[in-house]
Order: C-alpha cells, then sequence, then structure tokens
C-alpha cells in the first residue's frame, strides 16, 4: 500500500510540473474553452499564478459566492456581502485538464486555513472551487481527497455552488504586470513592483511551502 501510495504521489507531482512548466511561447490553443472559478486568498496572485499555465487562455479578477448584486472591491473586503474574492480562469481543455488545474490550485494556497489566506483575513479571502459543471464538482471533490491524502490534515477548502461571477474593477486585472505607478510607503512605484513586494510581505510563497514543500508547490521559484 506505501508503494502504491508514492507511485500516485509522483504521479501527481509529474502531472503538476507538466501542467505548469511546459508554457511555451509558441503553444497554441484549440479554441474550445473551458471556465473554472476558484477563490485562493489575494485575485492578483490567482491570476499572476495561473497564466503562466499553459492551457490557460485568461484570468480574470471577480467576486462570487455572495448575495450583494454588482459588489465593489471596498463593499466586498469590508466583509457582509457574501463574495469571495475569486478568479475565473479560461483553459483550452485539449492542452490542460481540469484535474491538473485543480491541483495546481490546492498545492498554491494554504487548504488549512479557513479563515482567509495569509495576511489576509476575513470571509473574503477564503479559499474555494465553484464548479460549473457535475464533471468539474467530482473532479474537484477528488482533488481534495487527494490533497487530503498527501498531506494527512484535513482540507478546509469548500466546493461551492457556482453564482454569478462579477468582474472586479479594472485597476485589479493584471495588476501584477501593471506599470502604472501606485503610491505606496515606499514612495511612488510601478504596480509590478507593487505587486512583488505585497506577495513577498504577505508571506505567500513561504507559507505554502511550509504547508506543502517546495517539491509540490508549483508556483514556488
Amino acid at each position: 500500500m506505501k508503494v502504491l501510495e508514492t507511485v500516485k504521489s509522483v504521479t501527481l507531482g509529474v502531472a503538476i510540473v507538466l501542467g505548469l512548466f511546459l508554457n511555451t511561447p509558441d503553444a497554441e490553443a484549440s479554441g474550445n474553452t473551458e471556465k473554472l472559478v476558484v477563490a485562493g486568498g489575494c485575485f492578483w496572485c490567482v491570476e499572476a499564478d495561473f497564466e503562466k499555465v499553459k492551457g490557460v487562455v485568461e484570468a480574470v479578477s471577480g467576486y462570487t459566492g455572495g448575495t450583494t448584486k454588482n459588489p465593489t472591491y471596498k463593499q466586498v473586503t469590508r466583509g457582509g456581502t457574501g463574495h469571495f474574492e475569486a478568479v475565473e480562469i479560461s483553459f483550452d481543455p485539449t492542452v490542460v485538464s481540469i484535474d491538473v488545474l485543480l491541483n495546481l490550485f490546492l498545492r498554491s494556497v494554504d487548504v488549512t486555513d479557513n479563515g482567509g489566506q495569509f495576511c489576509d483575513r476575513g470571509e473574503s479571502y477564503r479559499t474555494a472551487i465553484f464548479p460549473a459543471s457535475p464533471s468539474q464538482r467530482r473532479a474537484a471533490e477528488k482533488a481534495i481527497k487527494e490533497a487530503q491524502r498527501e498531506l494527512g490534515k484535513t482540507v478546509v477548502t469548500p466546493v461551492l455552488d457556482l453564482k454569478t461571477f462579477y468582474l472586479a474593477e479594472d485597476y485589479h486585472q493584471d495588476y501584477y504586470k501593471g506599470d502604472n505607478l501606485v503610491i505606496t510607503r515606499f514612495g511612488p512605484i510601478s504596480q509590478k513592483n507593487a505587486y512583488k513586494r505585497y506577495r513577498d510581505a504577505c508571506g505567500r510563497d513561504a507559507r505554502v511551502k511550509q504547508v506543502w514543500g517546495t517539491g509540490a508547490a508549483p508556483f514556488i521559484k
């Protein structure tokens, strides 16, 4: 049994590595796209991670899971809307499978924390998977069970019904690579540099590495 579990773990690790690092500039999508919505704390970070993956056509930031219509960033982060900061991932299933995407997602967050993610606390920063179909739900539940076996800990990331996905404000989209200047305590710096400072200061990569280990955390350099 231990040998079988080791083989499964190695196979999963290979799939995750292939899902991420085969992202070559000349890769072309087939035009057949599906969507997966996930919440993983700060949507800038989730968007930045998944736009590196071969087969991902686009990742956009937004809000979902709550009851407030057309919510704003201030409303969502203040609390009371029920919404999560979420990312809608458009992908080509002939290039990257839903299973690989789900495994990448779970290993890019702290699945043991139900109070937020990293330095961002509160309901809007919790993790969740919002399947768009029964097959996506089955895949999500399977991925969570696999992650739980690998960690030997309870995975608190829920699988929730997909509700309306509201796009976040324009300035949130592709924030991680923006050149617009923002005012920080370090003075005016570009969005992309502000993002890098935020991600490091928030401890996202350090905590993911602590939870999963460097080898199983696909987006950690």
